[in-house]
């Protein structure tokens, strides 16, 4: 299993300098964002080949502000436009994934809508995430929707198609769920893993292993159990007193529960 760190949680001035701390951090790879220009894409390409870092995932940055579960037609235009840029960002830069919030509900988006209207968005997607051999991978978030894993299966399963995954992250299910089981009811659905810790008696995030109550022993049998030997990604803050040192700290800790000695 890879190791990687997303590019906000890495200090620095600069991407290079980011870069060269997830580097000597011991990191494989970085998760970076949507890029608009082919000159941004084949410049951070070079950056993290330079300094021998992997980009392993992009993420879109619109699906919170413009949910493709939005009831205007041009508020889900503007998402599917974010996504075809995410997608043309992972293709330059070597990245085989996109992660995607699928859609948000709330007060004026129903369950039912944010499904229906979600989904045909998605499958609007799906021929160019195939053309580019690109997966589209719905990560589990608080947005109060996809809130048990059979449900998430099977919301997989409905679009018919190996470009769209799951993107499980860890510490976002402890608040309603148990990660091992998450991991055990999606199966080779997951395509890559976010890692954050939570402790579940306090209900707030934390760093991977101070603080944290989830069972990271039992999360790393499940997804051993899976078959997944992909990307593991940490995303979490910057430390504010002691910025690369925490890299480093967030290192060690996920080679820990790698190996399974937490």
């Amino acid at each position: 299993m890879k190791k990687g760190i997303c590019i906000g949680s890495l200090p620095g001035d600069s991407t290079e300098a980011r870069f060269k701390i997830a580097k000597k951090a011991g990191f494989d790879g970085v998760e970076i964002g949507t890029l608009r220009s082919e000159e941004e894409r084949v410049n951070i390409k070079q950056l993290a080949d330079n300094n021998g870092i992997e980009l392993c995932s992009v993420m879109n940055g619109k699906h919170w502000s413009h949910p493709l579960s939005h009831a205007e037609a041009s508020v889900r235009e503007e998402c599917h436009q974010a996504m075809l840029n995410s997608l043309a960002t992972a293709d330059v830069i070597g990245a085989d994934t996109v992660l995607l919030v699928a859609a948000v509900v709330n007060n004026h988006i129903t369950y039912e809508d944010a499904y229906t209207r979600s989904q045909a968005e998605i499958r609007r997607l799906i021929p160019t995430a195939k053309e580019k051999g690109l997966s589209i991978a719905i990560e589990n978030v608080w947005n109060k929707f996809l809130l048990s894993p059979i449900e998430f299966s099977r919301y997989i399963d409905e679009f018919e198609s190996d470009a769209v995954t799951a993107y499980f992250d860890v510490g976002n299910i402890v608040a309603y769920g148990f990660p091992q089981h998450w991991i055990r009811s999606l199966g080779s659905r997951i395509s890559k893993v976010h890692v954050k810790g939570f402790n579940a008696n306090e209900h707030r995030f934390t760093y991977l292993i101070e603080e944290c109550t989830i069972d990271w022993n039992a999360v790393m049998t499940s997804l051993n159990d899976v078959g997944y030997d992909d990307y593991m990604t940490a995303e979490l803050p910057v430390g504010a007193d002691d910025p690369e040192g925490t890299v480093h700290q967030i290192s060690e800790d996920m080679s820990k529960i790698i190996a399974g000695e937490v």
